[in-house]
């Protein structure tokens, strides 16, 4: 199975969740956020398709990593080749980050066709951080999110209480807005 990814994985990330991180840049993007960090990931035919078998096996031979880390483009255009990513990183005893452009409801609604695939990949995602940019709401000294409305979500307490819970200890107090 192959994934489209934007770039060359990032094996030493500080910055895409806590910890020294693997980093898998999806292609393709729906949202088109005004102000994305990324937007070279927004085509579906940008980038360039990899044998996941590639991605795991570099994944193994990680040593010093906390964690990988789902970002894009838009993970969830590719759920199928994600969770079989993050099979292995869990055999491999690596949290998993995700970004989406989705909220936490839009994945998780039943109306929505990919609902099923959606819930498969969540399973194994610990921290989500859900929503769309929105350069009004950038402020400066966010971890690990570019605006105030994006959520970082503890995804497995959430699916076993059926309600969101916010992982509290990356929200901080007194940030500086941006200009």
């Amino acid at each position: 199975m192959n994934i489209r990814i934007a770039s060359p994985t990032i094996y030493d990330s500080i910055v895409d969740g806590p910890g020294l991180r693997m980093v898998l840049w999806t292609q393709g993007c729906p949202h088109n956020c005004k102000g994305c960090h990324n937007p070279k990931t927004h085509s579906n035919n940008g980038g360039y398709e990899i044998d996941i078998k590639e991605v795991t096996k570099q994944m193994s031979n990680m040593r010093l990593q906390k964690g990988i880390t789902f970002s894009g483009g838009e993970p969830f255009l590719q759920q199928e080749a994600l969770k079989e990513i993050a099979i292995e990183a869990k055999n491999n005893n690596l949290d998993i980050w995700c970004y989406t452009g989705f909220t936490f409801e839009e994945l998780l609604d039943k109306s929505n066709p990919s609902y099923f695939k959606n819930l498969n990949l969540l399973k194994y995602i610990d921290v989500l951080v859900d929503g769309r940019f929105v350069e009004e709401k950038k402020k400066f000294g966010l971890k690990f999110r570019g605006s105030t409305n994006q959520r970082i979500i503890d995804v497995q307490k959430s699916l076993k209480y059926k309600n969101i819970f916010l992982n509290e200890n990356y929200y901080e107090k007194n940030l500086y807005e941006a200009k």
